[in-house]
């Protein structure tokens, strides 16, 4: 049984594009307040503006999560603008061109493991003590199909902070569920968002139009987010159908 969201205050990064701006354009519509989170402040606030002119609320608050700060800043704003924050969304990630062991550096590793684990663990560890406080809180943790397999295409860096993102998630579920707290990790295959532009072989844009939209991850995180608060859903694997491992097995051309 689905339950309703509105009025909760759901935290997103990564907002600004690709699944972060989708999860939080589903949830706004959904009747949360949405506080978008990212880098770059011209896209959060075209989010924004898209939220509000459909009847919603959003919070802009810009930021890097590679610095812990940032992330307490942010709690500081949402809590003096609305006093409780009941959904995190970890959805910021990147990854690199030079990714495979022959082309990795030592920056390169350390500037993924920032953004893809550092972070979410900087923004879920600011956070948590204002849902222990108010005896409950859902988070949802952006993995990856990388997070629960090892594949090459995506380099050590992107596959190791994805696994590492799995089992903290998994991590908060064993320590927390006493508080009110769950946590769920989605791990989608290939999606069709800007960080595909990082590839260091292009996808050709039929390809892009077969694998996962932003939008189908938008409202997967709309459904863990009307569970119940009496069910915490793990894990979520979701995949294209015409998922281009299982194709590449079949000894078909990617």
């Amino acid at each position: 049984m689905q339950r309703s969201i509105v009025g909760e205050v759901a935290w997103i990064t990564g907002a600004g594009t690709g699944i972060g701006r989708a999860g939080a354009i589903a949830l706004a519509a959904a009747g949360a307040k949405v506080v978008l989170t990212g880098r770059r402040i011209e896209p959060l606030e075209e989010v924004a503006a898209r939220v509000r002119e459909a009847g919603g609320e959003a919070l802009v608050a810009p930021g890097d999560f590679t610095d812990a700060k940032v992330a307490r800043t942010i709690v500081d704003q949402i809590m003096a603008a609305y006093g409780r924050c009941d959904i995190l969304v970890n959805s910021a990630g990147i990854n690199i061109p030079k990714r495979s062991w022959a082309d990795v550096t030592v920056e390169g590793f350390d500037s993924v493991v920032a953004a893809d684990l550092s972070g979410p663990f900087y923004t879920t560890h600011a956070v948590l003590p204002v849902m222990r406080a108010q005896g409950g809180g859902l988070m949802i943790q952006i993995s990856s199909w990388a997070g629960v397999y090892v594949p090459l295409l995506t380099g050590p860096a992107y596959t190791a902070a994805k696994h590492g993102l799995v089992a903290m998630s998994e991590s908060i579920n064993q320590a927390e569920c006493i508080s009110g707290i769950r946590s769920c990790c989605i791990n989608p295959g290939e999606v069709a968002t800007p960080i595909l532009d990082n590839r260091p072989i292009p996808v050709p844009d039929e390809e892009k139009a077969r694998m996962l939209q932003s939008e189908d991850l938008g409202e997967t995180i709309l459904y863990v987010a009307r569970m119940p608060k009496t069910v915490c859903v793990n894990e979520i694997l979701i995949s294209p159908t015409w998922n281009r491992v299982y194709v590449a097995n079949l000894g078909h051309r990617l």
